[in-house]
């Protein structure tokens, strides 16, 4: 394992190399303002030492002294297009193991009208289906094209795509109709719309942004840069100012001098690590089985102020079992229970099936009545489902509210024992679902769920980062409001349908704060449309997924909380090496500008504070410092700052403690021992 590990990183530092080289095109790093200035510097150096060759009388230094500069300066570039050319190669190892698990298989595509008959089948490559096309699998096929099941159900192993090894049920009709390209059908047989052309696909985007084909900077990396250029104006200003006070000081200030002051003084640090920071987020992300739009999401992930999280299946455990039937006074437990299942039987959630099962086995002998003339489904919308009897009778269950509104409208009594029963479950942190028939209350049921272990402590996190926690539920505003208590949350949307979604990312937008929030079904779209962050799940409708900004292969709804610490993470790592490249100026000012005019100002002896060994080895130590502390800090880079779940202005001191005073101290010591080992070198060859 470790063999194999060695081998892939060292076949990732060759690829990165040879990238480094090619990345030397002035085409291609006048991107990056800070490196280009820093390849002019070291064109200009090249003729400066060709000429000190041929023409002894110039005063420029040695051949070998301004040959040393030169080198030094391109390896710093190199080096900068190194550890951008690194973070893509890790990328694209990532994307070539993605492809593999879209390689071209057999699809049994179905044809409307075929040769022979109407709906025919025949077996095409994967590559030749496009949008829309449908397509047939059975047991044992591979899926080969992302798409939306329309017909069918089955047990589905998506191992490939997500690592899990626990088969999962994708059906048509509801919100997990979603299949993904390269996942295995183990039982049963579904028919499938196509949701993509080849190319198209949520995992050919990611493969494109890893590899930095489609890769565009970010508002905010593309401000750094801007202020990077800006620092790099002010800078050649300052050198350019230099020359006429040398006049002055009647010092005579070599081109080398004023090129590696230059190069010194530019925050050439980050400079060199910006793209790699960036490419990195984007591939922490894909590690996390999240695919991104674009490197945009990931940061703004890190800026998120609200996170709007469902309850079932993110904070508490799903699947919410019945647990109890309590039927109304004077109602007969036995035909309670026998109502209960008949109004269940049309009620496709986890939750119906449990009440189903409860009832069923309560039943106690007690016949289940008359003939169903048509089900009512349960919907998001109405909260409740039920069943309409030949002989007239309808038979609803649902939320509280919803079958009081209409036990009151038909003018029947809402009872207080009902009432009482409907909040001592909901206090209790249960859900309380009340059955009518005829708009009489017949009884209530209770529901279950577990708070996931852990999640508390995840909130406590986002709280001392400033993420504000916000709860989404179906249930009444006792049920929700005990959870959210036990689970730790800041705050709470009860009774909720998908337009209260909509319409609290607008107001959270409207007063200036950053939204993030994970949906699964069509009714999610619009929502997850107007979030900043909207992460759909890899199984949900294909409405879903255009409309979020990212998609999480695992289906794991406590996935948002990872992608906003993923995102804090970047501009943590951003922020830090920012902090640290620009306090490197302080050291290196220390060691050129006394080395500079010493000979003339005897009195700037008092800033050559680091002893250094002479003008030239101060020079040529601070530049080959410069240098190196690019590769140094590119496993920092990659891997991301620790993550510390702080607040912003703890944060800004840690940082300014940690890579501000840091990115003093160590240049000072650097410069220092690098000065010695020229001076030893010198010696040693004289």
């Amino acid at each position: 394992m470790k063999e194999n590990h060695a081998s892939r990183i060292r076949g990732l530092l060759r690829i990165a190399l040879g990238q480094a080289f090619l990345k030397l095109d002035p085409r291609k790093l006048i991107h990056n303002p800070v490196m280009f200035t820093v390849e002019i510097g070291t064109a200009i150096m090249a003729v400066v030492t060709w000429l000190a060759g041929t023409r002894p009388g110039l005063s420029q230094g040695t051949v070998a002294y301004n040959a040393a500069i030169t080198i030094v300066l391109f390896i710093t570039v190199l080096f900068a297009n190194f550890a951008e050319a690194f973070a893509e190669a890790r990328g694209k190892a990532q994307a070539d193991s993605l492809r593999k698990s879209r390689q071209d298989t057999p699809a049994k595509k179905i044809f409307p009208v075929g040769e022979m008959y109407v709906n025919e089948v025949r077996v095409v490559r994967s590559s030749e289906l496009v949008k829309g096309d449908l397509f047939l699998c059975e047991a044992n096929d591979i899926i080969p094209m992302d798409g939306e099941i329309v017909e069918g159900m089955a047990s589905i192993d998506e191992s490939a795509i997500t690592g899990e090894s626990a088969p999962v049920i994708r059906e048509s009709g509801g919100d997990r109709s979603g299949v993904t390209g390269g996942t295995r059908v183990l039982s049963d047989r579904i028919t499938v719309q196509v949701t993509a052309n080849p190319g198209e696909t949520f995992l050919d985007q990611m493969i494109a942004l890893v590899e930095g084909a489609s890769r565009r900077k970010t508002p905010n990396e593309i401000a750094l840069t801007i202020l990077l250029a800006g620092f790099t104006i002010m800078f050649l200003i300052v050198c350019v100012t230099l020359e006429p006070f040398g006049e002055f000081a009647h010092t005579s200030i070599t081109i080398a001098s004023f090129i590696s002051l230059f190069v010194c003084l530019i925050p050439t640090t980050i400079g060199g690590l910006l793209s790699a920071i960036g490419i990195a987020g984007m591939n922490r992300a894909l590690e996390a089985n999240v695919i991104t739009k674009s490197g945009r999401a990931v940061e703004t992930a890190g800026d998120v102020d609200v996170l709007l999280l469902d309850k079932t299946g993110t904070i508490t455990i799903g699947n919410r079992k019945a647990t109890g039937l309590w039927p109304a006074e004077g109602v007969d437990p036995g035909e309670f229970a026998a109502y209960c299942a008949l109004a269940s039987k049309a009620d496709e959630t986890p939750e119906g099936k449990s009440v189903l099962e409860l009832s069923t086995a309560a039943l106690n002998g007690h016949p289940v009545p008359g003939e169903v003339s048509q089900w009512i489904p349960f919907s998001a919308e109405t909260r409740s489902s039920g069943v309409n009897l030949k002989d007239g009778r309808k038979i609803r269950k649902g939320s509280s509210d919803v079958i009081r509104s209409a036990v009151v409208r038909a003018g029947q009594e809402f009872s207080s024992a009902t009432g009482e029963r409907v909040n001592q479950i909901a206090a209790g942190g249960g859900t309380p679902l009340v059955v009518s028939v005829d708009q009489k209350v017949y009884g209530v049921i209770e529901l279950q769920d577990v708070i996931k272990p852990g999640i508390q402590d995840r909130f406590d996190r986002l709280r001392k980062m400033g993420v504000r926690t916000v709860m989404v539920t179906g249930d009444n505003a006792l049920t929700a409001r005990y959870i959210a208590g036990v689970a730790g949350v800041d705050d709470f949307i009860a009774e909720a349908k998908p337009v209260d979604k909509m319409d609290f990312i607008r107001k959270q937008q409207q007063m200036g704060r950053l939204v993030a929030m994970m949906g699964d079904g069509t009714n999610d779209a619009p929502a997850l449309a107007q979030a900043d962050i909207g992460v759909a799940m890899n199984s949900g409708t294909q409405a879903a997924k255009e409309a979020g900004n990212m998609v999480d292969l695992d289906n794991d709804p406590t996935k948002l909380i990872e992608i906003v610490e993923i995102g804090k993470q970047l501009l943590m790592t951003r922020g830090s090496l920012t902090t640290f490249s620009i306090a490197n100026d302080v050291a290196k000012y220390f060691a050129i500008v006394p080395a500079l005019f010493i000979t003339s100002i005897p009195a700037l002896q008092a800033l050559n504070i680091m002893h250094l060994e002479s003008p030239a080895s101060a020079i040529l130590s601070a530049i080959i410092f410069n240098a190196i502390i690019i590769p140094l800090l590119i496993p920092l880079a990659l891997r991301g700052v620790a993550y510390k779940p702080i607040g912003a202005s703890a944060l800004l001191r840690r940082n300014l403690v940690l890579y501000g005073i840091g990115g003093i101290i160590v240049p000072f010591i650097g410069i220092k021992a690098i000065d010695l080992l020229v001076g030893f070198f010198f010696m040693a060859h004289h």
